[in-house]
């Protein structure tokens, strides 16, 4: 039981590394709260449509970045002390789930967030690359026929545990560890899309390419 308490540690430093709401810092150094404008979330997809692309897009590296950096320290540390290979991708996935929940939950703003899409992507860099390749195609595809951001989340959020368990049951080895890890958040992506789901329901989604706030 030597790697509890490590394994404990990169929890708590991948919630904290997620946690960190670039969206909201970013609308704040524009004089603006990014929650009060677009559909209120600190997302890249909302800092893009609020405030242009030249803020958005490095929002959403940073998004990327925050779920992928613990995930993938937490995996090479337990590598390189010689615990097993197994226990090493464990620790990844644990260390991405809660730079996730962090950034969905963050303490920075009372427990509000994300929904998690970039920073999932981050996760899934140190995990899972060729499963979040093929999810973001279905992204791409889907929101190329949609237009619609949410949609094409949605999609990619399915997409993933099926690519997972198909080249799984290709191989003939299930790893029902990453399974859960690609099944937990893409469960997670769609349950913090409801809002958007709602609205597709009632045809006041936002599709891409919208004007942008007239407030900047």
């Amino acid at each position: 039981m030597d790697w509890l308490l490590p394994l404990v540690l990169w929890c708590v430093a991948g919630y904290v590394c997620g946690a960190t709401p670039f969206g909201y810092f970013a609308g704040k150094l524009k004089g603006i709260d990014i929650r009060e404008h677009g559909s209120g979330n600190i997302g890249a997809t909302n800092v893009i449509r609020v405030m242009g692309k030249g803020i958005g897009i490095p929002v959403f590296i940073l998004d990327v970045i925050k779920g992928w950096l613990p995930a993938w320290l937490a995996g090479n540390w337990f590598g390189s002390h010689g615990y097993s290979a197994e226990l090493a991708t464990a620790a990844a996935i644990v260390a991405g789930v809660a730079a996730v929940m962090g950034h969905n939950y963050t303490f920075w703003l009372k427990g509000k967030g994300g929904k998690g899409i970039a920073t999932s992507c981050g996760a899934l860099l140190a995990t899972a690359r060729v499963e979040l390749a093929i999810a973001a195609l279905v992204w791409i595809i889907t929101a190329k026929l949609t237009k619609y951001v949410s949609v094409a989340s949605i999609a990619a959020a399915l997409a993933l545990p099926a690519a997972m368990a198909c080249f799984m049951a290709y191989h003939g080895h299930w790893n029902l560890v990453l399974l859960g890890f690609g099944l937990a958040l893409g469960s997670l992506a769609i349950w913090r899309h409801k809002a958007n789901i709602e609205r597709l329901m009632t045809g006041t989604e936002n599709k891409m390419g919208a004007k942008k706030s007239s407030a900047l």
